[in-house]
């Protein structure tokens, strides 16, 4: 029997093959909104439920099933009002990624925008020893700790965060957190690490930068107020006393992503299609 490759291309084969990439898109990102926020408890119990509802029908236990079927269709509601936050946040994002917001900067631009004004910010405190904490998200959701600063939302400027770090000033002590190229909080609280490899100079800052790192994926900068140096934590690892070429290119390597050329997201599509088709 003979096998035609061009049977794999028809309209049936393409939608079912469309229908699995976006659920494992949506899926992906879901997990990576998640990740480091309490919804992951929740997501937990969501699969344990299906689990014994899906037992439950193999082994015809109806007043289980019942049950279990009550539970999720009032869940549905619950859960809209417990993590409204959240679930707020998470359409705040998906407004503001490029699909909505049309011919807006790139992904490369913002986070070079966002390196010079980092790099503006370390300069000036540095040379004034004014001591600083700041943590940039990455894959790795930061909404736990989101939740104990002081929320700002705004554009990342020098001018902001050296004014947010001024001595005796109602957010200087804690933590800024940075998400989706924008200042999300600031006076929020990391975990303290009591890794013993940390020398003892350090103080409270250095410790939550490295806290943080250990239980999340991200970039941490600190600005010690005794003499300062400038440190950079991430993955339980900490870059001590870094100078300025130093700390910007492991910004760069870390926060810029590669320019692309733009194409056309359909193209795009075509193109891989057709390549993959070609393999064959």
């Amino acid at each position: 029997m003979h096998f035609d490759v061009s049977n794999l291309f028809t309209w049936n084969n393409l939608s079912i093959a469309l229908d699995v990439l976006i659920i494992w898109y949506l899926v992906y990102r879901l997990i990576m909104m998640i990740r480091g926020t309490k919804a992951v408890q929740l997501a937990k119990g969501i699969v344990f439920i299906f689990i014994v509802r899906i037992v439950a029908g193999l082994l015809q236990l109806h007043a289980v099933t019942y049950i279990v079927d009550q539970i999720v269709s009032w869940a549905v509601i619950g859960i809209i009002v417990i993590f409204q936050p959240e679930i707020r946040r998470g359409l705040e994002r998906l407004g503001r990624t490029p699909i909505f917001n049309g011919r807006g900067e790139s992904p490369h631009d913002q986070s070079v925008k966002m390196v010079k004004e980092l790099d503006k910010a370390i300069q000036y405190m540095s040379k004034r020893r004014i001591g600083a904490l700041i943590t940039i998200q990455q894959d790795t959701g930061l909404d736990d700790y989101i939740e104990t600063g002081i929320k700002l939302d705004a554009d990342i400027t020098g001018e902001l965060l050296i004014n947010i770090f001024i001595p005796n000033t109602p957010l200087h002590d804690g933590a800024v957190i940075i998400n989706n190229n924008r200042i999300a909080v600031a006076a929020a609280y990391l975990p303290l690490s009591d890794n013993s490899m940390i020398p003892k100079r350090l103080g409270t800052r250095h410790r939550a930068a490295v806290g943080i790192s250990e239980v999340t994926d991200a970039v941490t900068i600190v600005v010690s107020e005794e003499t300062g140096g400038v440190t950079i934590t991430k993955n339980g690892r900490f870059l001590l006393d870094l100078s300025r070429d130093e700390y910007l290119k492991y910004l760069n390597a870390q926060l810029v992503p590669k320019e692309e050329k733009k194409i056309p997201w359909y193209k795009r599509v075509i193109n891989k299609v057709w390549k993959w088709g070609a393999d064959r």
